[in-house]
């Protein structure tokens, strides 16, 4: 064979690999609003940068026919390219072959460019659209899984993980997304559960679709797996970009400095009113937020997700950072079983990553009750805890207007190592609200009185005007400045500026025992 006839063949062959599983099931696939595997690559990555691997890779099975039904690639492309200029390494599930499904060849290949991404330090991404283990080829194809849920977990905390579901996500093939840092869905055409709900009816005789149970939303506001619901694949690919904007390759690295046009000393007047007079009465902390990062530069994290607690990435003075905040809009900014885990998630994502941490801090205490208690707030809100303490990167706290209770300590006091604390003059740190302090310490008094209303609200205003205030935990230097908060955006970049050096380090151990 002349060197022509082999160049032509290694055309047809890669023409051949391009094409999947045929021209008639990519129809299908663009019929139900999905792209293909190749021209999702294409949105994701800059152009002409995409180095594939393994193209010409089949599966080895000989079994159900499965001899006589071969396709260049096995259902997955995999490979390195560049978004933004920056290295990624990537693998795109092929719907239109086998159904995407995982079999023995197809999951060695996701695991080579792990591995690669390990030797390199370049951060994963999965695109995600399989019918989960290839039946035909039985424990094989578990065997798999296990290996690529193995490298996830190597790879946590050492290269950033992202997973964007664009197809079903089924039984075992849910672990992997699960384990990585984030997690992208589209509505309407993807999902994620353990078992479907064909399985669920036979178990448990609730009729389900397999929207209700495992689509975008519920996975973005009931059980937190969903970082991301997206209106569709392009909306999840612009987002999943915008993301790793904020992002090092890896945790030797810091993040990306992106100069800002913004300037470093601007003081926002509106900051000084926008918390109100009367201390029960909510307002948005998006809204400080807004005015004191870098403008437009805030991404949030879990929107959907506990929302009594606001997590995600901004910039300021051009700095990556990650902004954990108490919403007392949403049931007064209260920590509860998934605002805590979500911002210990978040927080121990950051720290792996070199991400400074910055906190705003409105918290009237861990929310009460039965359910609460009984579904486990202690161990919830000490894995909060846990992860303050925990994190060594620079960590920044400013507090605009409840600190009380156990939850001043959790949301990165000075005590569990808070680098510099800040509070604004509407500060009131204190064991618990005055009214409730007042009924505690002078309830004999308030019992005897003739007009304990009148007691108990002259008491609580004394209280109030005594302890619920931050200028005894500045006393005690709990608190490193009381500041205007019209100023709070060049005190805090100045405070990072100063923080960027920071080492700090924990006892050496194989890994602690975080309580889950």
């Amino acid at each position: 064979m002349s060197l022509e006839d082999r160049l032509n063949r290694l055309e047809q062959m890669r023409t051949e690999a391009k094409l999947g599983g045929g021209q008639k099931r990519i129809d299908t696939q663009h019929k139900k609003g999905k792209l293909t595997a190749r021209e999702r690559i294409e949105l994701l990555v800059d152009p002409n940068s995409f180095e594939e691997f393994d193209m010409f890779v089949t599966h080895r099975s000989t079994d159900f026919g499965l001899a006589e039904q071969k396709f260049l690639g096995d259902g997955v492309v995999t490979g390195c390219a560049t978004i933004n200029g920056r290295k990624v390494f990537l693998f795109s599930q092929d719907f239109t072959v086998f159904g995407g499904s995982l079999s023995e060849a197809h999951a060695e290949k996701i695991c080579k460019i792990m591995d690669m991404a390990m030797k390199v330090g370049a951060p994963v991404i999965g695109l995600n659209d399989s019918g989960g283990a290839r039946i035909q080829e039985g424990v094989v194809s578990l065997g798999g899984y296990a290996d690529i849920f193995l490298r996830n977990t190597l790879a946590s905390g050492v290269v950033p993980q992202i997973s964007v579901i664009l197809g079903p996500c089924a039984g075992g093939a849910v672990y992997s997304p699960a384990i990585t840092d984030f997690v992208f869905m589209t509505k309407g055409t993807s999902y994620m559960f353990v078992t479907g709900p064909n399985v669920v009816k036979t178990v448990t005789h609730e009729e389900v679709s397999s929207e209700n149970l495992g689509g975008a939303m519920v996975h973005a506001s009931k059980s937190g797996v969903c970082h991301f619901p997206c209106e569709n694949e392009a909306d999840a690919i612009a987002r999943l970009k915008r993301l790793m904007e904020y992002l090092p390759q890896n945790n030797l690295e810091d993040p990306p400095f992106i100069e800002s046009n913004d300037p470093p000393n601007r003081e926002e007047e509106i900051l000084n009113t926008i918390v109100p007079e009367n201390p029960n009465q909510p307002y948005d902390i998006k809204d400080v937020i807004s005015n004191v990062a870098d403008q437009g530069s805030f991404f949030e994290v879990h929107e959907e997700f506990a929302q009594n607690i606001v997590v995600g990435f901004a910039r300021l003075g051009g700095r990556s950072i990650g902004i954990i905040a108490n919403q007392p809009a949403v049931m007064a900014g209260v920590l509860d079983i998934n605002s805590s885990a979500k911002g210990a998630r978040f927080i121990r994502f950051c720290d792996a990553f070199n991400i400074p941490i910055l906190t705003f801090e409105d918290v009237p205490g861990f929310l009460p009750g039965t359910d609460q208690e009984h579904n486990g707030i202690i161990k919830h809100g000490a894995m909060l805890l846990y992860a303050y303490c925990e994190a060594t990167v620079p960590k920044v706290t400013v507090i605009t207007r409840k600190a009380y209770g156990g939850a001043y300590d959790v949301m990165n006091s000075k005590h569990v190592r808070g680098d510099m604390n800040y509070a604004w003059p509407t500060a009131e740190i204190a064991v618990m609200g005055p009214k409730g302090a007042v009924e505690i310490i002078f309830r004999k008094e308030i019992a005897d009185s003739t007009d304990a209303e009148a007691k108990v609200q002259k008491m609580t205003d004394d209280y109030r005007d005594k302890f619920a205030n931050p200028f005894i935990a500045a006393a005690r230097g709990y608190v490193d400045d009381v500041i205007e908060p019209k100023s709070t955006r060049p005190r805090l970049i100045r405070a990072f500026e100063m923080l960027e050096t920071k080492k700090d380090s924990n006892p050496p151990k194989k890994h602690g025992n975080i309580p889950l």
